[in-house]
């Protein structure tokens, strides 16, 4: 019955709104009011801004108590940026389960001796979106003290979980392809692929060092000393990788004040040598050795387990993906979905989960026509949904059994994630939990927001405009608008 919400409001005749909130489910409350105005304030802010009412895309609905439904281009097909990661994990809680883990393990096809392991040592990635350098690490402890010492073989990673697609690379800015919110997802996804840069300057000298050392990259420190005692907030060190036939050198250049420091993360290789780098870099710091060389492979049928780890739970997961937008766990948990409802008639894992996802959508009478899922993270320039179509997956959220699970994972206002520094100094402080989503031509909210009566709202505001100057505190204003709701007597 949450279909009935589906068509547009604005559209609907006023008998024909009044006979669907009269068959809605009890868990959902009637709309008493719908309008298509839009708050003073907001309207003022476009204006300055020059953005017209065409670009926006908005659903304000009561979830408690009762309240006036505002839909204005509820129906238009709009990108919403990294909103959209609102789609991926509802859908994965549904599809997945709320205790849902991924694993990664070590196998052999040799046969261990006295701490030698005559054979090649292989690492077989399950798609888990939080496999850091800490996980690993324990992951190779618990391989060490399972008695292996030595591998004479090759270290082989196995990447082939996900059936990935062929998307091409995003890059909104056209600026730096080494940015680690770039990076794209991998069965044998590793630390999210980032490797920190630590630049200190202490005792007249300048290192440069990397965490975890990889033994394929060269340094190349031009960074210049200071003499000055006061360091700067954001120290002048850039890094320029260039990538050679034997590994990438890395060229440091700048300047550094003396007793100063300065950290930066960057994505320099691909997966299957980034992982490989970090297995063999920690191996050494174990004591242990790997004579043979890298390669990429599958597990054998015959291989013998040797150790293996779990990821934290679904529910972990996504408030990492929420809280702090992450696109690339996002990207991870969108093709997981997809590895698990893959069909012979899937050509990809992206594929698989939009079409898990949509008929999930119609399992709930939520009409998906208008969506798009390519990533499921909102890195995309091709992804669409409808303010409506938002606000009926907010709707079935609240009304389902992990609400709270799903609720707990996006950003406080004014307190937390990315919307830590927004309406700070407001009443909405901690009153609405809201995802944002920000490319160059989109702002977007969604979540939900309390009103000064105590009462909840599913909220959905997308800008898309070639200039969107201003547009998120804009859009911030349709939660300071809702929050002074007529106070009830």
């Amino acid at each position: 019955m949450i279909s009935i919400l589906a068509t547009s409001f604005t559209s609907r005749p006023l008998r024909q709104l009044a006979l669907a909130c009269l068959l809605l489910p009890l868990s959902i409350p009637a709309v008493a009011a719908v309008s298509s105005s839009i708050p003073t304030q907001v309207q003022k802010a476009l204006t300055a801004n020059k953005i017209g009412r065409d670009s926006l895309g908005v659903m304000l609905v009561p979830l408690t108590g009762s309240g006036t439904t505002t839909a204005i281009n509820a129906d238009k097909p709009m990108n919403p940026a990294s909103t959209m990661k609102l789609v991926t994990s509802w859908a994965a809680l549904e599809l997945l389960g709320p205790t849902y883990t991924w694993k990664t393990a070590f196998y052999s096809d040799g046969v261990l001796r006295n701490g030698v392991l005559n054979g090649n040592l292989y690492l077989k990635g399950g798609g888990d979106p939080k496999l850091n350098l800490e996980k690993l690490w324990l992951l190779m402890r618990d391989l060490r003290a399972n008695g292996v010492q030595q591998i004479t073989g090759d270290l082989v990673v196995d990447r082939s979980y996900f059936i990935q697609p062929a998307h091409s690379a995003f890059n909104d800015d056209g600026g730096d392809k080494n940015k680690p919110y770039l990076v794209g997802p991998d069965s044998l996804l590793v630390n999210l692929k980032a490797v920190r840069i630590i630049t200190r300057a202490e005792d007249d000298k300048i290192s440069v060092s990397l965490e975890p050392p990889m033994a394929k990259v060269r340094i190349d420190n031009r960074v210049k000393l200071l003499k000055r005692a006061k360091c700067p907030g954001w120290p002048d060190v850039r890094y320029n990788p260039v990538s050679e036939f034997d590994g990438i050198t890395l060229i440091v250049t700048g300047k550094i004040n003396a007793g100063c420091s300065s950290q930066s993360y960057i994505s320099l290789f691909d997966h299957a040598n980034y992982a490989a780098g970090a297995v063999r870099a920690i191996w050494q710091e174990l004591g242990g050795k790997i004579l043979g060389k890298d390669r990429q492979g599958t597990v054998p049928k015959q291989a013998t387990l040797l150790a293996s780890a779990s990821s934290p739970d679904l529910v972990e997961i996504i408030r990492d993906i929420n809280k702090y937008s992450n696109n690339t766990m996002a990207r991870q948990l969108f093709l997981s979905i997809g590895a698990k409802a893959r069909t012979s008639a899937d050509q990809d894992d992206a594929q698989a989960a939009q079409r898990a996802i949509k008929q999930l959508m119609r399992s709930k009478g939520i009409n998906p026509d208008q969506l798009v899922m390519e990533n499921g993270s909102g890195l995309s320039r091709n992804e669409r949904i409808s303010a409506n179509e938002l606000s009926l997956v907010l709707q079935d959220i609240w009304n389902g059994p992990y609400a709270a699970e799903f609720t707990a994972s996006l950003p406080l206002v004014g307190m937390d994630g990315t919307m830590r520094k927004r309406l700070r100094n407001t009443p909405m402080l901690g009153q609405a939990h809201i995802k944002t989503g920000t490319l160059n031509n989109v702002r977007a909210i969604a979540g939900f927001s309390r009103d000064r009566n105590g009462q909840t709202w599913a909220v959905v505001a997308m800008l898309n405009d070639p200039r969107p100057w201003g547009a998120s505190a804009t859009l911030d204003l349709f939660l300071t608008d809702l929050w002074y709701q007529p106070k009830k007597k």
